[in-house]
């Protein structure tokens, strides 16, 4: 059996990021901070190395600057995702991103807003795998971004979901962003996010039932005021 191939990016992410526990909220000065600072600092070897493979390729490539454009990526993405602009997004996300996006968004309403970045967006994670033969480099980098947005979520009903477009929120996000670094025509876009095992569960979703209403024959008219909604019947659960 035939299996296409997509050469354009990777199938997944090379030696994730391991985000510190406690981060945005653990002091650098307790004893656990200093013990992260230092695995960091182990981490940032590996870091340095891939970023010299990759300003072989991309000269203006810099972990100062690159944040500052992987932010705008990150907003101009979500942007399109919610107006569902489908040409737009493909340009933004790698091909292994997209469908993790759109997943689940059919008949859906999203409104998303990013307000404000809570910290400077940075460079915590670099690294430059080959694929399928040798030289054949991509190149990804993790951005730490933490910043406060809005979510909701509406369903084909217009009912909310998940979320308030007033409530604004506080998120802290790994974001993973790649580049095929040997196509001249290549260019960064959003690969994925990492999850840390230690970040709290999200809101379980709202999602809406149909109530069965009574049997109607075509020359009846169904009177609201003198229907009562029938109550489940007790179910009696053995071990």
């Amino acid at each position: 059996m035939e299996r296409v191939i997509n050469i354009t990016c990777t199938a997944g992410i090379f030696d994730p990021y391991i985000p510190p526990e406690g981060d945005a909220r653990l002091s650098t000065l307790s004893k656990e901070g200093l013990r992260q600072r230092t695995e960091q600092l182990k981490q940032s070897a590996g870091s340095q190395l891939a970023v010299r493979k990759i300003k072989d390729h991309d000269p203006d490539f810099n972990t100062k600057g690159f944040p500052a454009r992987a932010q705008e990526i990150f907003i101009e993405a979500h942007a399109n995702l919610t107006s569902f602009n489908k040409e737009n997004l493909h340009s933004l996300v790698t091909e292994r991103c997209y469908p993790e996006m759109v997943r689940g968004n059919r008949y859906k309403t999203l409104r998303w807003s990013f307000l404000e970045s809570l910290e400077p967006p940075r460079v915590v994670h670099v690294r430059c795998p080959d694929m399928v033969s040798k030289g054949n480099l991509y190149g990804q980098v993790t951005v730490r971004m933490h910043s406060k947005q809005t979510l909701a979520i509406y369903d084909r009903f217009g009912r909310l979901m998940y979320g308030s477009e007033a409530v604004p929120r506080d998120v802290l996000e790994y974001v993973v962003f790649e580049r095929h670094l040997v196509s001249p025509y290549s260019r960064w876009r959003m690969h994925g996010k990492i999850v840390p095992a230690w970040a709290p569960p999200k809101d379980p979703i709202i999602k809406t039932i149909m109530i069965p209403g009574p049997q109607l024959k075509p020359w009846e008219e169904f009177e609201e005021s003198n229907y009562e909604v029938p109550k489940p019947k007790a179910v009696q659960w053995h071990k």
